[in-house]
């Protein structure tokens, strides 16, 4: 049977019980809750990525995968601005540094006892 993409996972297309769709969305909220955790600097895998599409041909250095704050992500976004000397921003849960930095991202993080790993 082919799947309707507009369905939820158990098939569950609509419902007027409230105490099932009350723990739905506890259920959502403890899942958004784990994800904003805080993870030590060692226990994150950082990944480091070159990026040209949809940026007008510009390079541009990407790190995915950071588990923190907003704040947190901002931190790091600055520390790394500064050290490279361009500009950047946080959007869409990831930092993006102007320019091929890798190595030195790289580098950089690994200093902050991060675990980061160039990708392609």
């Amino acid at each position: 049977m082919k799947k309707n993409k507009n369905s939820s996972e158990n098939g569950l297309v609509y419902s007027t019980n409230k105490e099932l769709m009350n723990n739905h969305f506890a259920a959502l909220a403890n899942l958004a809750s784990v994800e904003n955790e805080n993870a030590a600097p060692s226990k994150q895998n950082l990944i480091v990525r070159l990026e040209t599409k949809h940026r007008a041909g510009k390079a541009v250095t990407v790190i995915l995968n950071f588990k923190g704050t907003e704040n947190e992500m901002e931190e790091l976004c600055k520390h790394l601005k500064t050290k490279c000397g361009t500009g950047g921003s946080v959007k869409d849960a990831e930092i993006l540094i102007q320019g091929d930095f890798r190595d030195k991202v790289c580098k950089l993080l690994e200093e902050k006892n991060y675990k980061a790993k160039r990708g392609n």
